[in-house]
């Protein structure tokens, strides 16, 4: 099993985010669809329709969290000075390209709350920088196929 490193307040949201869509919002979407069903034929019914679309997506999200949750590390992994750590603000300059960016590598959960991009360790910058230390230079493959030249400059703890 896939652990998730999130920080408590992630955590936090994440847990009433779930009490919300498995109460109040599910007893909510089925009521929809109740009084949808009782406006008659259901082929021609976008009310219906729409509820129901949305029952998935709520129910589909609902297995994401459970999922997410029940593997959750709260906190940040063992970080060793100078090697880049899940929870950690990197900074890579990509010499071919004459440019640099900065990002934290984490949960993209943590994504909607920061204003600094996240990569997950799985994705494959992520998994490019993911235990290189500081100065290292590594090449890794876009999704489009594209190989790049990257060179971690810096990695810092995020402090949110």
């Amino acid at each position: 099993m896939n652990e998730t490193w999130l920080t408590q307040e992630a955590y936090d949201r994440l847990k009433a985010e779930l009490i919300h869509r498995t109460g109040e919002f599910r007893e909510e979407v089925k009521n929809r669809i109740a009084a949808a069903r009782e406006e008659g034929d259901l082929k021609e019914n976008g009310g219906y329709h729409a509820a129901r679309e949305e029952q998935g997506k709520n129910e589909g999200r609902i297995r994401q969290l459970e999922k997410m949750l029940e593997s959750a590390k709260i906190g940040t992994p063992d970080i060793q000075e100078g090697i880049v750590s899940q929870g950690m603000v990197v900074t890579v300059h990509f010499p071919d390209l004459d440019d640099t960016e900065t990002f934290l590598l984490g949960s993209r959960e943590e994504a909607a709350h920061t204003s600094i991009d996240v990569y997950s360790p799985t994705s494959p910058l992520g998994a490019a920088v993911l235990g290189q230390e500081i100065g290292a230079e590594v090449n890794y493959e876009t999704p489009s196929g594209k190989t790049l030249r990257i060179k971690v400059v810096s990695a810092q703890i995020y402090v949110g």
